[in-house]
């Protein structure tokens, strides 16, 4: 089976159990392993903040602003 079709057959909660499928998977790795979770910290939350803005960018304007 082709991959976008099998992403089709989802809904919104089926994409919203994934998100936190994933965000339970990173905090699990957080919790595992202390040297991860003493970087995590380290870092300026303002790279987060902007890497986040960086990978939402593409999905938010194929989704609301490139015209078919």
């Amino acid at each position: 089976m082709c991959f976008g079709k099998a992403i089709k057959k989802l809904d919104v909660w089926d994409i919203g159990l994934v998100k936190f499928s994933v965000l339970f998977a990173v905090l699990w790795l957080i919790a595992l392993f202390p040297s991860l979770a003493a970087w995590v910290v380290s870092i300026n939350p303002w790279w987060f903040f902007v890497l986040m803005l960086v990978a939402m960018a593409r999905p938010l304007y194929r989704a609301y602003l490139k015209k078919k």
